[in-house]
């Protein structure tokens, strides 16, 4: 049973892949062909970076089809009956597959955590830059805006973590009451006591338009070296243990992480959906085959299977909105749909 269920899901995922793939590439071909340089290889690319989101998205869809297909078969070659009569119960008779699916709710947790996370993050920064040629990445952050009462700071690059910041091609706006009063730039700045030193400065007086070497000067007094490292994260473009630290550093920081959090226990219960999908596709093993109910009873397993996802995404959705807490968005379709589950195994077999 579990080998038969194993290979049709991971044959069904392997199909869907395939095609959902050549019908990305249908529009997103042309995006990377049209830039200069870009090639086959470019093309490829893409495929290898895309693949991986399409397999994390459609485990779950694979398993439920693979369920069911499994037990349609039993079902029809009475094979569920002879388990039945041998004493089995239908929890039973379902623990190869839930026992395989936890295999596989494993194995997805670790392929999103160590190539679906890398390959979002790598296809991101490609399309930003509309597959073009990226340049390395250091980990540093680009075009950096902070705001210092009413002065404007603008960064071209921030460097390192902590107190190690470094700041490069620094643009402080010096403003009184909207106004823009002077313009100081400076090539380069480090953090120095609760301000930053930054020099050689120059500053440019809008009013009276002359140009004065300042040398090194301290600026933004309060401003946290956080503030400048720390952006907009992309929870799908990191693992688990990034994601983790992320929302402890936006912790210290006194910014808000509730959407993130969601996030975090969502790439927990996400791979571990697998291991409901038997339990919702079970209702099309039980009942006669004879009685000509079978094909409405897989229907019933698919509405189930399908019903979780878009729970699923509606709580995710609420989560990150704030409407609900972000432990209850991630796990509350899975518990709700596990009871529902259970409530359908037991009435209609057991």
């Amino acid at each position: 049973m579990a080998r038969m269920f194993v290979g049709r899901s991971f044959g069904i995922l392997a199909l869907l892949v395939i095609i959902l793939q050549a019908l990305d590439l249908l529009t997103e071909s042309a995006k990377i062909l049209a830039v200069p340089g870009n090639g086959q290889a470019q093309v490829w690319t893409y495929v290898s970076l895309r693949a991986p989101q399409l397999i994390a998205r459609f485990v779950p869809f694979a398993v439920l089809l693979g369920t069911i297909l499994t037990l349609l078969q039993m079902n029809q070659n009475s094979e569920v009956v002879a388990l039945k009569g041998a004493g089995l119960s239908a929890h039973q008779v379902l623990a190869p597959l839930i026992l395989a699916s936890l295999g596989i709710a494993a194995l997805s947790f670790a392929f999103n955590d160590r190539v679906v996370s890398h390959a979002t993050a790598a296809l991101d920064r490609w399309q930003k830059v509309d597959y073009a040629r990226l340049p390395p990445d250091r980990g540093d952050r680009s075009n950096v805006w902070v705001r210092d009462g009413d002065d404007l700071i603008e960064v071209d690059r921030a460097s390192g973590r902590g107190d190690a910041v470094r700041l490069h091609s620094v643009t402080l706006y010096d403003r009184t009451g909207g106004n823009l009063v002077a313009i100081v730039r400076a090539p380069a700045g480090r953090r120095e006591g609760d301000g930053w030193r930054i020099g050689p400065a120059t500053r440019f007086d809008v009013a009276g338009g002359q140009v004065t070497a300042l040398g090194g000067v301290l600026v933004a007094r309060g401003v946290r070296p956080d503030q400048f490292t720390l952006g907009s994260v992309d929870a799908d473009g990191l693992s688990f243990g990034g994601l983790r630290a992320a929302i402890s550093d936006l912790a210290d920081a006194g910014r808000p992480t509730k959407s993130l959090e969601g996030t975090l226990w969502h790439k927990l219960s996400g791979p571990l959906s697998a291991v409901l999908m038997p339990l919702l596709g079970a209702v099309a093993a039980f009942g006669l085959a004879r009685s000509g109910q079978l094909f409405v009873r897989a229907v019933i397993g698919m509405a189930l299977g399908f019903a979780y996802f878009v729970a699923d995404n509606f709580a995710l959705a609420m989560g990150n909105l704030g409407a609900y807490p972000p432990f209850l968005a991630a796990w509350a379709p899975f518990l709700l749909f596990f009871l529902i589950g259970e409530a359908v195994l037991i009435r209609s077999e057991e």
